[in-house]
């Protein structure tokens, strides 16, 4: 039977809440100014209503307005500070489709070439989706090769492939998370399990080496013929 999932402790979810601040703040020079006006303007519109003659009451709920400003300006700010962070970096797609909502089940750089260009392979409800980063010319090869290989085995599921980039055609890492939201839910769940264990078997297997085997490897003369 599946475990559930883990409760955080209040005091956790204070320090990580803590550490995405100081993230922000130092990679973001508008974050603190916004902070600031998320929590002046709920808490002077409290006050002045009190002080217009509303009821007391007006001051907690200007507390909590002030809040919530100030978690949806972090939410916002943090997720621009984190794109700009991984901006460039290899893996960087792999890694924010790991942190998306949902359950999406992502195998990192299933192809890749010397030259940082890698191809990931990501499992969710809209199907079996490619991603793949680097040099757009050597990075459709992968996706070519990584297609024709997934093609036999992932039955009727769906399989789309993108780019990372910001050339004409390629889909920009910021615009990465709402492409694949955006995506039609055509697998359902019990199938994602499936599709994703058959996947694995195939990712899992030794690949063969290229190229004319070592004399160590290679079989005795006439033993392929006695097969």
């Amino acid at each position: 039977m599946a475990t559930a999932p883990q409760k955080v402790k209040f005091r956790d979810r204070i320090k990580q809440i803590g550490m995405v601040f100081s993230f922000t703040a130092k990679r973001d020079k508008l974050f603190i100014p916004l902070v600031l006006i998320a929590v002046i303007v709920p808490l002077a519109a409290a006050g002045i209503a009190v002080a217009l003659g509303a009821s007391w009451t007006w001051l907690p709920l200007g507390v909590v307005a002030a809040v919530l400003a100030i978690m949806i300006v972090l939410n916002l700010r943090s997720n621009n500070a984190m794109m700009s962070e991984m901006e460039g970096q290899p893996g960087a797609a792999a890694a924010l489709v790991e942190n998306m909502r949902g359950d999406w089940r992502v195998t990192q750089a299933v192809q890749y070439t010397g030259q940082f260009d890698m191809v990931h392979l990501v499992i969710g409800r809209p199907g079996v989706i490619l991603i793949g980063e680097g040099n757009p010319q050597r990075v459709r090869q992968l996706l070519g090769q990584e297609k024709r290989r997934l093609s036999k085995v992932i039955g009727s599921a769906d399989m789309r492939d993108f780019i990372v980039g910001d050339d004409e055609g390629l889909v920009p890492l910021g615009k990465l998370r709402n492409t694949l939201m955006r995506l039609p839910r055509t697998v359902s769940g019990k199938d994602v399990n499936a599709l994703d264990k058959r996947l694995k078997a195939l990712t899992s297997r030794p690949q063969m080496p290229k190229g004319q085997l070592p004399k160590n490897m290679r079989p005795p003369k006439g033993a392929m013929r006695g097969r």
